[in-house]
Parts: C-alpha cells; structure tokens; sequence
C-alpha cells in the first residue's frame, strides 16, 4: 500500500512552510497567486487530500460553494448557465473550493433551500443566478448576513447594491449588434425581445433602442415619415421617436416557435425592415427559419447552436464572469466587512453568415 502524502510531504516538494500549504487550502485570500497555484500544482502532483471533516472543525468553513443548476429549457439559452457553470468550477477549485448544486423552481423554494443546505451540509457562500426585480433571495440571504454574490444585477436595487455582482452588459451587446447592421446599410432594424419587465430583456432592449433613437429609423416600404421628422399632430421628436421603435419591436416568450412568430408578424406589419437584432439566440434562431424575404438576424449568447448555424451573435464572457464571482466570494469571505463590490463586463460580437 503506498504511503499517505502529508502536508509536510507537500510543503517540502513545493519548497514552503507548512503554513503556507494550510493558508492554501484554508484561507487562499492570504496566499499570493504566484506561490497559490504553484502549491495546488504540487497538491495534485502528489495526490495530497486533506481531511475535510477535520478542516472543516478546524476552520469552520466547509470549503463550498452553493448554487442553483436550472432545466436546461430548449437546449440552446439553457447551454449559458452550462458554460458559467463549468468555469465557476474551474475557478472556485483554484481557490480551494468546490461546487455544491441544488434545484428550486422558484424564489421561495430557492429559499427551502438554502435553508436546507445550511443544516445539511454549511455552505460557506452562495451563488445566485437568474436575477430579477423584487428578488426574494436577496434580501433573505442578506437579512442573515450570509455571504453570497449575485450572477445578474440586482435589479430593484440599482445602483445603491447592499451585496456584491458580476454581471455583463446586455446593452453594450446589441448596441454593438445594432451598430453592425447600421454599418451594413441597414436602416430600419427590428428587434424581437422578452415581455417588459424582465431585467436582463429590458437591458437588451434598451442597446438597440437607444442606437436606433440616434439615427432614426428610416422610412419604410410604404412611405412612413422616418422617426426624426415632426409629428404630424405635434408631438415632440422624442415621442416620435419612441413609437416608431415601439413598431420595431416585439415582445415574445423565449423559444425558437416564439422567435418566428414574431419575425414573420414584424415583417408583415413594416416591409421595410431589413434586418433584426434578437435578445436570446433561441428567438434569433426562430427568426432565421421565417418564410419569405431574407433578412439578417443578431442573436445573443454565441451558444452551439448559433455556431451551428451561422448565426452572428453577442457572446458574453461567462468564464470570466465566473472567475469574478469566485473572486468576489474569497475576499467576502476573508473579511466580513468587506464593501459591496460589481464587476460589469463587456460582451463582444461573433460575426457569422447570418449578418
């Protein structure tokens, strides 16, 4: 039987003190990143496992970190949290952590949960995904004082956050998706989107809106007066503006079906449109099967599926946003009067044969 590996077998090979290898694991905060990851290197090189029961008493941490996993919807918006998923694995192990999944269908069975999850087994912080305005979540996990960070903005609560988030920036994506179609030539640009009220919808739609409000939609096939002309019963340019977007656009559930109704209702009502942006790739997707005239189409999320079928879309940084959620965690964790920090980041645009 081969001999079990000690933390003094780990810190001899990795050349550092016994300290140091116990900070790694135990409280990775302290640790410099350079010396962190050249311990984890030598942890895993020698196949060392630390007693996590007897940690655990130790340090009163259990080393985990919880988070709710999702159905997987349509196949297609569902691969995103996929995607952050594995990168927050990645991310909380380098720190010395691992992930803990559970399911709820709602705000309140979330908080069954969470409850559940503390007596069974003390997750040390949590990760809440699907953020919305009024989020019971919130304001439970904040009234116990216990740590977590938001995948999402916190919605009802911007910009005076309680709580610490990453999130990427929605808008940014299809305004860098609208601009792209302007660039293109095309001037009366569609956008087929989630029912108000949706945080993450409502972010995308305001991309596209506030780029088509800049140029001003041209006229359409029939001869309608452009947006940036006066309105013939004398109402502001601004007024004209926003009903000329509100004809633009559609407000849909998400689902490749959804995505070609509203395409082929859209294009129906306003021949002149030439292109559109979507909030999800699922209603992009939809769009693209539409009978008839050929338009470009945008989706957002760059999944498989977009990839597959040549769909141009914005792709959000999810690795990234899972490093800054772990990020975020460990230093909550290391100091318990650590402010409320977010991280905003910026997607990017995957140009394909769609657009």
């Amino acid at each position: 039987m081969a001999e079990k590996v000690t933390i003094m077998d780990v810190a001899r090979a990795a050349g550092v003190s016994r300290q140091t290898v116990s900070n790694t694991l135990n409280s990775p905060e302290v640790v410099r990143e350079e010396t962190r990851r050249h311990v984890l290197d030598v942890i895993e090189r020698l196949g060392y496992r630390a007693n996590q029961a007897a940690r655990q008493m130790r340090t009163g941490r259990s080393r985990l970190i919880a988070i709710r996993i999702d159905p997987g919807g349509d196949g297609i918006s569902g691969s995103v949290l996929d995607t952050f998923l594995h990168g927050l694995t990645e991310s909380a192990a380098r720190a010395g952590y691992r992930v803990l999944l559970y399911t709820a269908a709602d705000d309140r069975s979330e908080i069954a949960a969470f409850e559940d999850l503390l007596g069974s087994y003390e997750p040390d912080a949590f990760v809440l995904t699907a953020t919305h305005h009024d989020d019971l979540r919130t304001s439970w996990l904040l009234e116990r004082g216990l740590p977590f960070v938001a995948f999402g903005r916190p919605w009802s609560d911007l910009p005076g956050a309680r709580h610490p988030w990453v999130d990427v920036d929605g808008a940014a994506g299809t305004e860098a998706a609208t601009r792209r179609l302007l660039a293109a030539g095309h001037r009366r640009i569609g956008f087929i989107g989630w029912p108000p009220g949706s945080g993450v919808g409502d972010d995308r739609r305001a991309g596209w809106a506030r780029t088509m409000a800049q140029h001003g939609p041209a006229p359409d096939g029939r001869g309608r007066a452009s947006a940036d002309a006066t309105a013939p019963d004398g109402r502001s340019t601004a007024s004209a503006d926003a009903m000329a977007l509100e004809g633009l656009s559609r407000a849909v559930e998400d689902g490749v079906e959804s995505g070609e109704r509203a395409a082929r209702d859209l294009l129906a009502a306003d021949p002149g449109v030439t292109a559109l942006v979507c909030a999800s790739d699922s209603l992009a997707l939809g769009a693209l099967n539409t009978p008839g005239r050929r338009v470009a189409v945008i989706g957002f999320d760059d999944t498989p599926a977009a990839r597959a079928a040549g769909l141009t879309s914005v792709r959000q940084p999810l690795a990234e946003a899972a490093a800054a959620c772990v990020e975020l965690l460990t230093r909550t964790l290391g100091h318990a009067a650590a402010p409320a920090e977010h991280v905003l980041l910026e997607p990017s645009l995957t140009v394909r044969r769609s657009a």
